[in-house]
């Protein structure tokens, strides 16, 4: 009934030219790695604008990174993993789903230290941060087993998935 008004899907299976959630997260990925550095740094040397620079890349990765799961779900929903590929994409999901909620507990903690002007981070608080990067790395991985080990998204999965060799 409502087939007429979606888009026609392309070689990848997306209604787009490529898929936008790598791209969203290389982002998330990156800002987050980095606050860590920052504060591990600024931790040590004591130095204020570190913690600043920290304070405003968790801020923008916790926005990019429900704009990723956003397109995450979407471009899930349109992948037709084949079994070999549900168990990981389920599992990516759901860290998926919880990062973004930690991610934006460990930025609402950043913002009240941040408030407060202590003059270093709380110990508590960088070892949650070293559990937050632990998490980001294992997501990470599992991002690169659905794109370069199961090849969800990538041309001759898809033409395979339609053609029913799949």
């Amino acid at each position: 009934m409502f087939d007429s008004l979606l888009p026609a899907l392309n070689e990848h299976n997306l209604p787009y030219p490529d898929t936008i959630h790598p791209i969203v997260v290389h982002f998330v990925i990156a800002m987050v790695l980095f606050a860590f550095v920052c504060d591990i740094v600024g931790y040590f040397t004591r130095n204020p604008k570190l913690a600043e620079v920290s304070w405003w890349n968790l801020f923008f990765a916790t926005i990019a990174i429900f704009i990723a799961v956003i397109f995450g779900q979407v471009e899930a929903g349109l992948a037709e993993p084949y079994s070999s590929a549900v168990s990981t994409l389920n599992l990516h999901t759901l860290i998926g789903w919880s990062l973004s909620g930690i991610l934006a507990g460990i930025t609402g903690w950043r913002y009240v230290i941040r408030s407060q002007n202590k003059p270093r981070l709380p110990v508590p608080y960088l070892v949650a941060s070293v559990a937050l990067v632990g998490l980001v790395i294992v997501q990470t991985y599992l991002g690169d087993l659905l794109v370069w080990v199961y090849g969800l998204h990538s041309v001759p999965v898809v033409e395979a998935t339609r053609g029913g060799t799949l």
